[in-house]
């Protein structure tokens, strides 16, 4: 859930709030689903602030007391997605509160944010084993479709640099999927798709799984559809101050996997790299610097 159910009336009464009601605030902003998902008292913690203060919080929105302010969060995600035009206007509203520069400012500290949670413990470990289940692969097919697409082809571009084991799950006339059907279990599905996931990527992911090809999956959430199904899961935030998701975590990911790749290939990989270089030289592909004039 990227916009809990009081995220307008917290904008409203942002301003009137003190500096503690105001950092408890901020944390149900930014994490709805754990509002939701986490005690009071767990929520107080994570926030930084007492857990009376969550009270006083949900009695300043106008509430009794915290138990209702999260059993409405608890609905809103049983209810399912808002979709992109609910939190539009919520996006609407705070742009027009604090300003378009303020609304840029906020998205810049927000990827931020997410960005250098990647670099926890727990997160680089994933990424590594993820690195290295793809690298005992025999084919790695990479999949996202839709605002995931682009990780899926970022990852599968570098890997055709450093050799041929991949393969992007992507075609005309709908031919995209046609290729999984010749995976086996020593292959990988590299699989990318966040809040609102894409039917068509979940099924494809299903189909691969049944065929028992390994699932590698880049999502949101330990209960997103993927993650109930991959044999290894790298979970990134996709929390925005934009109506849009982001998804410059997930890039990162990708990224980074490939990066890991690369370096494990060696002399191989090298020699891989020099071939490109040669055919993107014969082919003249990219401008050549220009000489400064003497």
């Amino acid at each position: 859930m990227d916009q809990g159910p009081l995220t307008e009336r917290i904008i409203a009464e942002f301003d009137r709030m003190s500096a503690q009601l105001q950092t408890a605030a901020r944390y149900m902003l930014d994490h709805p689903s754990d509002v939701a998902l986490l005690s009071m008292r767990e929520q107080a913690r994570h926030a930084g602030v007492q857990p009376a203060t969550m009270t006083r919080l949900a009695k300043h929105l106008g509430f009794a007391g915290y138990d209702v302010v999260r059993e409405s969060y608890a609905a809103a995600v049983r209810g399912g997605y808002p979709g992109f035009a609910g939190k539009a206007g919520i996006q609407v509203l705070s742009q027009k509160l604090k300003g378009d520069r303020a609304q840029a400012s906020e998205m810049v500290d927000s990827i931020a944010a997410h960005i250098a949670r990647l670099a926890k413990p727990e997160v680089l470990d994933r990424m590594v084993a993820a690195a290295g289940r793809l690298w005992s692969a025999r084919r790695i097919y990479c999949l996202g479709l839709r605002s995931s697409h682009p990780v899926a082809w970022h990852i599968h571009y570098i890997l055709s640099l450093v050799g041929d084991r991949s393969i992007l799950l992507d075609g005309v006339a709908a031919t995209g999927a046609d290729a999984i059907g010749r995976a086996t279990h020593d292959d990988v599905l590299l699989v990318a798709s966040v809040l609102p996931y894409t039917r068509q990527t979940v099924e494809i992911a299903e189909y691969a799984v049944g065929r028992g090809v390994p699932v590698v999956a880049i999502t949101d959430s330990e209960v997103a559809p993927l993650a109930q199904i991959a044999t290894q899961v790298i979970l990134v935030p996709t929390q925005s101050p934009s109506f849009f998701h982001t998804m410059a975590p997930a890039f990162a990911v990708a990224e980074i996997l490939a990066a890991l790749l690369a370096g494990r290939g060696g002399e191989q990989a090298l020699a891989e790299i020099r071939r490109t270089d040669e055919h993107h030289a014969a082919l003249n592909v990219h401008l050549k610097p220009r000489l400064g004039k003497k």
